[in-house]
């Protein structure tokens, strides 16, 4: 799978995975996540502008999945990774996560962290196995607490979340 940087008119595809892959909630009794709204165009395009909006794509470059991230307290904060449901267990979500991992340690950024559904089997549990780890209390910076605080009110702390963290080496470099 390719992975590149999302263009705006990708932007409407990348809503349509995220209401397919919201359906998936609906069947563990959150319907109210599957229900959600998808990133808006405008938060799509202030990622675009950052430059960490990312689609994996097919070969006839379709995307099938995304990735936005936002730097928070000095690391790169995943703020949303999806995969439409036809493309899921493929590993495209773990290639997302690597290539935004690889941004991060371009941009001299220590961690990749995120926010999640602490057992949602495709949340916390999946993203243990792709290297994070859950952060306690005394470890979640202003930055992740702001977004828990953004969160709540939207009404994710309904069920059970929990901040994670994925520390980076350096940076390779080619000579």
């Amino acid at each position: 799978m390719l992975i590149r940087r999302a263009r705006p008119d990708d932007f409407p595809t990348l809503q349509n995975i995220e209401r397919a892959a919201g359906e998936m909630f609906r069947d563990i009794g959150m319907p109210e996540i599957a229900d959600d709204d998808p990133p808006d165009l405008a938060d799509l395009a202030r990622h675009h502008q950052a430059n960490t909006a990312w689609v994996a794509v097919t070969t006839t470059d379709h995307p099938v999945a995304y990735l936005i991230a936002d730097p928070v307290d000095g690391n790169l904060h995943l703020e949303q990774i999806t995969v439409h449901p036809h493309h899921a267990r493929q590993g495209i979500g773990r290639q997302l996560i690597d290539h935004a991992a690889e941004a991060a340690r371009e941009a001299n950024q220590p961690a990749l962290t995120l926010t999640t559904f602490r057992d949602v089997p495709w949340n916390a549990p999946y993203y243990e196995r792709c290297g994070f780890e859950t952060l306690q209390d005394h470890e979640i910076t202003p930055g992740l607490r702001d977004i828990q605080t953004r969160e709540a009110a939207h009404g994710l702390d309904r069920w059970p979340r929990v901040a994670m963290r994925r520390q980076l080496g350096q940076a390779t470099q080619e000579d």
